[in-house]
């Protein structure tokens, strides 16, 4: 397996200040539509994450091959020991919430290694252990199960679907209270660029609106607001 290149530390602030419904956005100026990883929540509130993905696939239980592929150093402690600095470990548990995709343990192993996060469309055990992290772990919900209730720790580092997006190893991901998003590696200069642009508009909209200034044709911006605020951001001026 090719290691996936890292964040440059000044993209990865960027990516930290954007918010993931203003990237979101603006994937879907570029065409790019299914990057949500739907239902995942962060297990501590509040939590922010950015990184690069390294993936794991489980498959649904089935005895005889958990019994092969379950036990021992299997797929799943095979990437748990192998993860790096900054990278998020994103999980296809197929949205089933019937067993803990991962515990305190394991989760403890990725901080160890410097992990950027964890995300999984299944479940998670030890609930409390995991928000008491700095890492966050963003998951479907919590269970108390062992994970061969439900799931067959199969490979890494493949093509996955979690959440209902395709996520390859090397993808960016971003997480917030939004949601969990996916970006491909060869747009997220121009994404970022473009949200935190968009998130300064925004914000100055905002401020009008709460001035008592009506919607129709602030939201969006007609030209005469836009000479306004191009007016009041001169070109060449720090934003």
């Amino acid at each position: 397996m090719t290691t996936p290149q890292p964040l440059e530390p000044a993209l990865r602030e960027l990516l930290l200040a954007a918010p993931t419904a203003g990237l979101s956005a603006q994937l879907r100026a570029l065409g790019i539509q299914g990057v949500s990883i739907e239902g995942v929540t962060p297990v501590r509130p509040g939590a922010k994450l950015v990184g690069v993905a390294r993936t794991l696939r489980y498959l649904p239980l089935r005895e005889d091959l958990f019994r092969e592929h379950g036990g021992g150093y299997n797929a799943q402690k095979r990437l748990f020991d192998d993860v790096g600095e900054g990278e998020v470990i994103v999980i296809e548990a197929r949205g089933d919430s019937r067993a803990g995709t991962l515990g305190d343990i394991l989760a403890a192993r990725a901080v160890s290694r410097g992990a950027a996060g964890i995300v999984t469309d299944g479940a998670v055990r030890d609930v409390d252990a995991l928000a008491a992290l700095t890492m966050p772990v963003f998951a479907l919900a919590g269970h108390p199960a062992v994970l061969g209730r439900a799931h067959v720790p199969w490979e890494h580092d493949v093509t996955i679907a979690c959440g209902g997006a395709t996520v390859q190893p090397g993808d960016v991901i971003v997480g917030d209270t939004d949601g969990v998003i996916v970006i491909p590696r060869g747009m997220v200069d121009k994404v970022v660029t473009a949200a935190l642009v968009q998130e300064e508009e925004d914000a100055w909209v905002a401020a009008r609106v709460s001035e008592g200034h009506p919607l129709d044709g602030l939201f969006p911006m007609n030209a005469d607001w836009r000479a306004r605020y191009e007016a009041s951001h001169p070109a060449g001026e720090e934003r």
